[in-house]
């Protein structure tokens, strides 16, 4: 395994911990800057939303700068804005600091799929894209607990001090270990990037993304609420569930990364379809704490064993240009968190209790398995033309194109 994909999965670990180490510290960072919970949960939604426009802006800024040292100022960027977090001497400036954190997010994770891709055989593209994707898992199985437990022992802010330490080792090992990439053929340019978009499978591969992650994350936000008021776990249990849905989202990441090497659309078929069940028979079983904890960590699983998949078969669309894409993908998958957060909210708002956000999720992952159906079709459809195209006489094998 190419030790660069270490780098880049310590870069994930540190960025994954920024945006969900959070949820654990918000009653003691509301206390501190004295606001109400809820205008600390904009530190949340302010930093998934500035995932999305990093993900776009600074990664269409950088298209024709080299890969490696982009990684880096990205990471400069990262530790910045921690420790911008660390020093804030009020709510504005904590904002301030997410929001520069999390302006790298995107860009980070959709050149270092790239990056991850490149350093290994063609065969073995998802699984490296997993790898990388093996330090976000890790941030919630191990980083949130812990960051959770630093910042109640030593203030919140030693946590953010930790991650900016994290940021650094990270920046150091990709300076050490990931090579200076070259792109093949022509260079790389925006206006390149953006002929990604013309494909409808790109798109069609998006919008899974939203919904997929939609689904899975209109379940977990409120899952405190579901855990400790339907299941009727005690509150210091709450974090100890979260690790083991953490144990499933690594479990699903690797053998989500395995199976789409072999064939991504009917990994994801797969997936998506048993993420629908484990989602049903969650919010129908949740009365039961050891049924919950059981799909919890299914929930995890299949969730997270998506994300190889449908970050390779954008990458697969936009073969010839797929560093925008990639990292449009990654705001896609905020976007999507956003989705099922705002979806989950106006269930519970609505009365219908605290199982309805696992069954809205449900619903949005079933919409989810039905574009990734259509996609599947549409592949299959361009495929069948330019065979037939290609055997048909005085006529040339054409690019797949599908609308």
């Amino acid at each position: 395994m190419p030790l660069g994909l270490i780098a880049l999965a310590i870069g994930g670990f540190g960025i994954g911990l920024t945006e969900f180490v959070i949820m654990g510290l918000l009653p003691e960072v509301a206390s501190d800057f004295g606001v109400t919970e809820a205008a600390a949960g904009w530190f949340i939604s302010g930093y998934a939303l500035a995932v999305v426009v990093g993900a776009l802006g600074l990664t269409a800024a950088t298209t024709r700068l080299p890969r490696k040292p982009v990684l880096i100022g990205l990471l400069v960027l990262f530790v910045a804005g921690n420790t911008i977090s660390a020093l804030a001497p009020s709510y504005g400036v904590m904002m301030t600091g997410r929001v520069v954190a999390a302006l790298c997010h995107g860009a980070f994770f959709g050149i270092g799929s790239v990056v991850a891709a490149s350093l290994v055989a063609p065969e073995k593209k998802a699984g490296a894209i997993a790898i990388m994707f093996t330090g976000l898992t890790a941030a919630n199985v191990l980083g949130v607990p812990f960051g959770t437990f630093l910042g109640q022992q030593f203030g919140w802010r030693a946590t953010f001090w930790a991650i900016s330490a994290i940021g650094v080792l990270a920046l150091i090992g990709i300076a050490a270990l990931v090579p200076n990439l070259r792109t093949d053929g022509a260079a790389p340019s925006l206006r390149r990037e953006l002929t990604a978009f013309r494909s409808g499978q790109v798109w069609l591969s998006l919008t899974v993304t939203v919904l997929g992650f939609g689904g899975m994350f209109g379940a977990f936000t409120y899952i405190a609420y579901t855990l400790t008021e339907v299941s009727g776990f005690a509150a210091e249990a709450v974090p100890w569930l979260l690790v083991l849905f953490g144990a499933g989202l690594v479990v699903g990441n690797q053998a989500g990364g395995r199976l789409a090497d072999r064939s991504i659309d009917g990994t994801l078929l797969g997936f998506l379809a048993a993420l629908v069940v484990v989602l049903a028979l969650f919010a129908w079983l949740a009365p039961s704490p050891v049924a919950t904890a059981v799909l919890l960590f299914l929930m995890g699983a299949f969730g997270f064993g998506t994300v190889p998949g449908l970050q390779s078969r954008v990458m697969r669309y936009a073969e010839h240009a797929p560093t925008l894409a990639s990292g449009a993908n990654i705001g896609a998958f905020n976007l999507g968190n956003a989705l099922g957060a705002w979806a989950g909210g106006v269930a519970i708002a609505a009365g219908l209790g605290y199982t309805s956000p696992v069954w809205v999720g449900a619903g949005i992952t079933g919409a989810a398995l039905v574009v990734m159906l259509v996609a599947r079709a549409a592949a299959r459809t361009g495929k069948r033309a330019d065979a037939a195209a290609s055997a048909a006489p005085g006529t040339r094998p054409v690019a797949a194109s599908v609308a």
